[in-house]
């Protein structure tokens, strides 16, 4: 029998604050970075003591696979762009095309599916989507529908692999299923989502994809710190995806990955690496910190206790807890934002140690589901 909550001055103060925070990453007031509001949320918890210091502090480092996670992602996809590999790549998507807008709606939408998979949603929202437009721009087509399909295959692909979004980290907790475990729950939805998404975005956007577009599209040759970025890549996912089938945590080879690739092109085009830090979105991370300390705090008013004690409760029917949790999980990410409701999911699931198939379907709500709109998650927002 699950205890009612009772809310007092400080529990509902802990919400206003948190609340606030979330829609400050949201909207972005004054035009003030999405980190800001974070940063400012969990400081203000802390200052008012509705958090111990201490509480705080280890909320933050609860976030350390994730941050290493981001971190080797970030510098591996900055160095790429630098090296003109996804403008190299958007490029040949345009002239493979032939003409077609149809066609070449299809290569991008292709060409984010490898990127979300590989380097994760984030990396396709930020760095694919503005080659993407310089290509269009070049080949004469609508930019719209291939930008769309860059924002949406940013998350119907993020559960291809655990690499392909943050959020899988996030949600697991550090402790991902072994590879051959996440094939068996996600290879069929992946599917399933990426194909649904690509007939709904081809249906709604048929009017704009309509004609010719160029066909003699200009592209300059891929340089050698290109090709050497398209191989840290590639060694980048096969050293993931054994992390991944030996139970590894991801955070930690990702960041050594990102940065020796990263060392190594500066090495081989003579580029000092401060070029490639300069350029990186640091603000991220702290972004990612503030969240986990404001769920920390709803944690700490017993919210996140009564969101535990009824998936505890529902999954005496796993069927049903997941349709359920996986739905609500869905549209709760498009009101708070994928990142915050995947935390909140994460440490409801840690205290509920509910069946499988329940997490596997609050994963597919929280990296699917932000699709319903254009704030849903963070890979949108940054595309926006």
């Amino acid at each position: 029998m699950r205890r009612t909550l009772r809310v007092t001055p400080g529990i509902g103060l802990t919400w206003a604050i948190c609340a606030a925070a979330t829609a400050g990453v949201i909207a972005r007031p004054f035009r003030l970075p999405e980190a800001v509001w974070a940063v400012v949320g969990a400081v203000a918890l802390l200052a008012l003591g509705l958090l111990p210091v201490a509480a705080g502090l280890a909320a933050i480092g609860k976030g350390m696979d994730v941050y290493l996670f981001l971190i080797g992602m970030m510098l591996l996809s900055e160095t790429a762009r630098q090296q003109g590999l996804f403008d190299w790549i958007a490029a040949t998507a345009a002239r493979g095309a032939q003409g077609s807008p149809v066609r070449l709606f299809a290569l991008v939408y292709v060409t984010g599916i490898v990127t979300t998979t590989f380097l994760s949603n984030d990396a396709t929202a930020v760095v694919l989507t503005p080659a993407v437009y310089a290509a269009a721009r070049k080949a004469k087509a609508d930019p719209l529908p291939l930008l769309f399909a860059c924002a949406l295959i940013a998350n119907a692909a993020s559960f291809v692999l655990p690499i392909s979004n943050p959020a899988n980290l996030v949600l697991y907790g550090g402790t991902m299923p072994p590879l051959g475990q996440w094939f068996a729950s996600f290879a069929l939805p992946s599917v399933a989502a990426i194909v649904v998404t690509y007939g709904a975005l081809r249906w709604t956007e048929r009017a704009r994809l309509v004609g010719q577009c160029e066909t003699e599209i200009a592209r300059t040759p891929l340089t050698i710190g290109g090709k050497a970025a398209l191989a840290g890549i590639v060694v980048t996912a096969v050293v993931l995806l054994l992390a991944s089938a030996f139970d590894v945590q991801l955070g930690l080879p990702t960041c050594i990955a990102g940065v020796a690739t990263t060392l190594a092109i500066c090495l081989l085009v003579r580029m000092s690496p401060l070029l490639v830090v300069r350029d990186v979105s640091w603000s991220v991370l702290p972004l990612v910190a503030g969240l986990f300390v404001l769920v920390e705090a709803l944690d700490h008013s017993g919210v996140i206790g009564q969101i535990a004690a009824w998936l505890r409760a529902e999954s005496a029917d796993p069927a049903r807890a997941a349709m359920t949790a996986g739905t609500l999980l869905a549209f709760g990410s498009n009101l708070v934002n994928n990142l915050p409701a995947g935390l909140i999911a994460s440490t409801a699931v840690a205290q509920a140690q509910p069946p499988r198939v329940v997490v596997d379907a609050l994963l597919i709500g929280v990296d699917l589901g932000p699709n319903l709109s254009i704030t849903g998650s963070l890979a949108t927002i940054l595309w926006l």
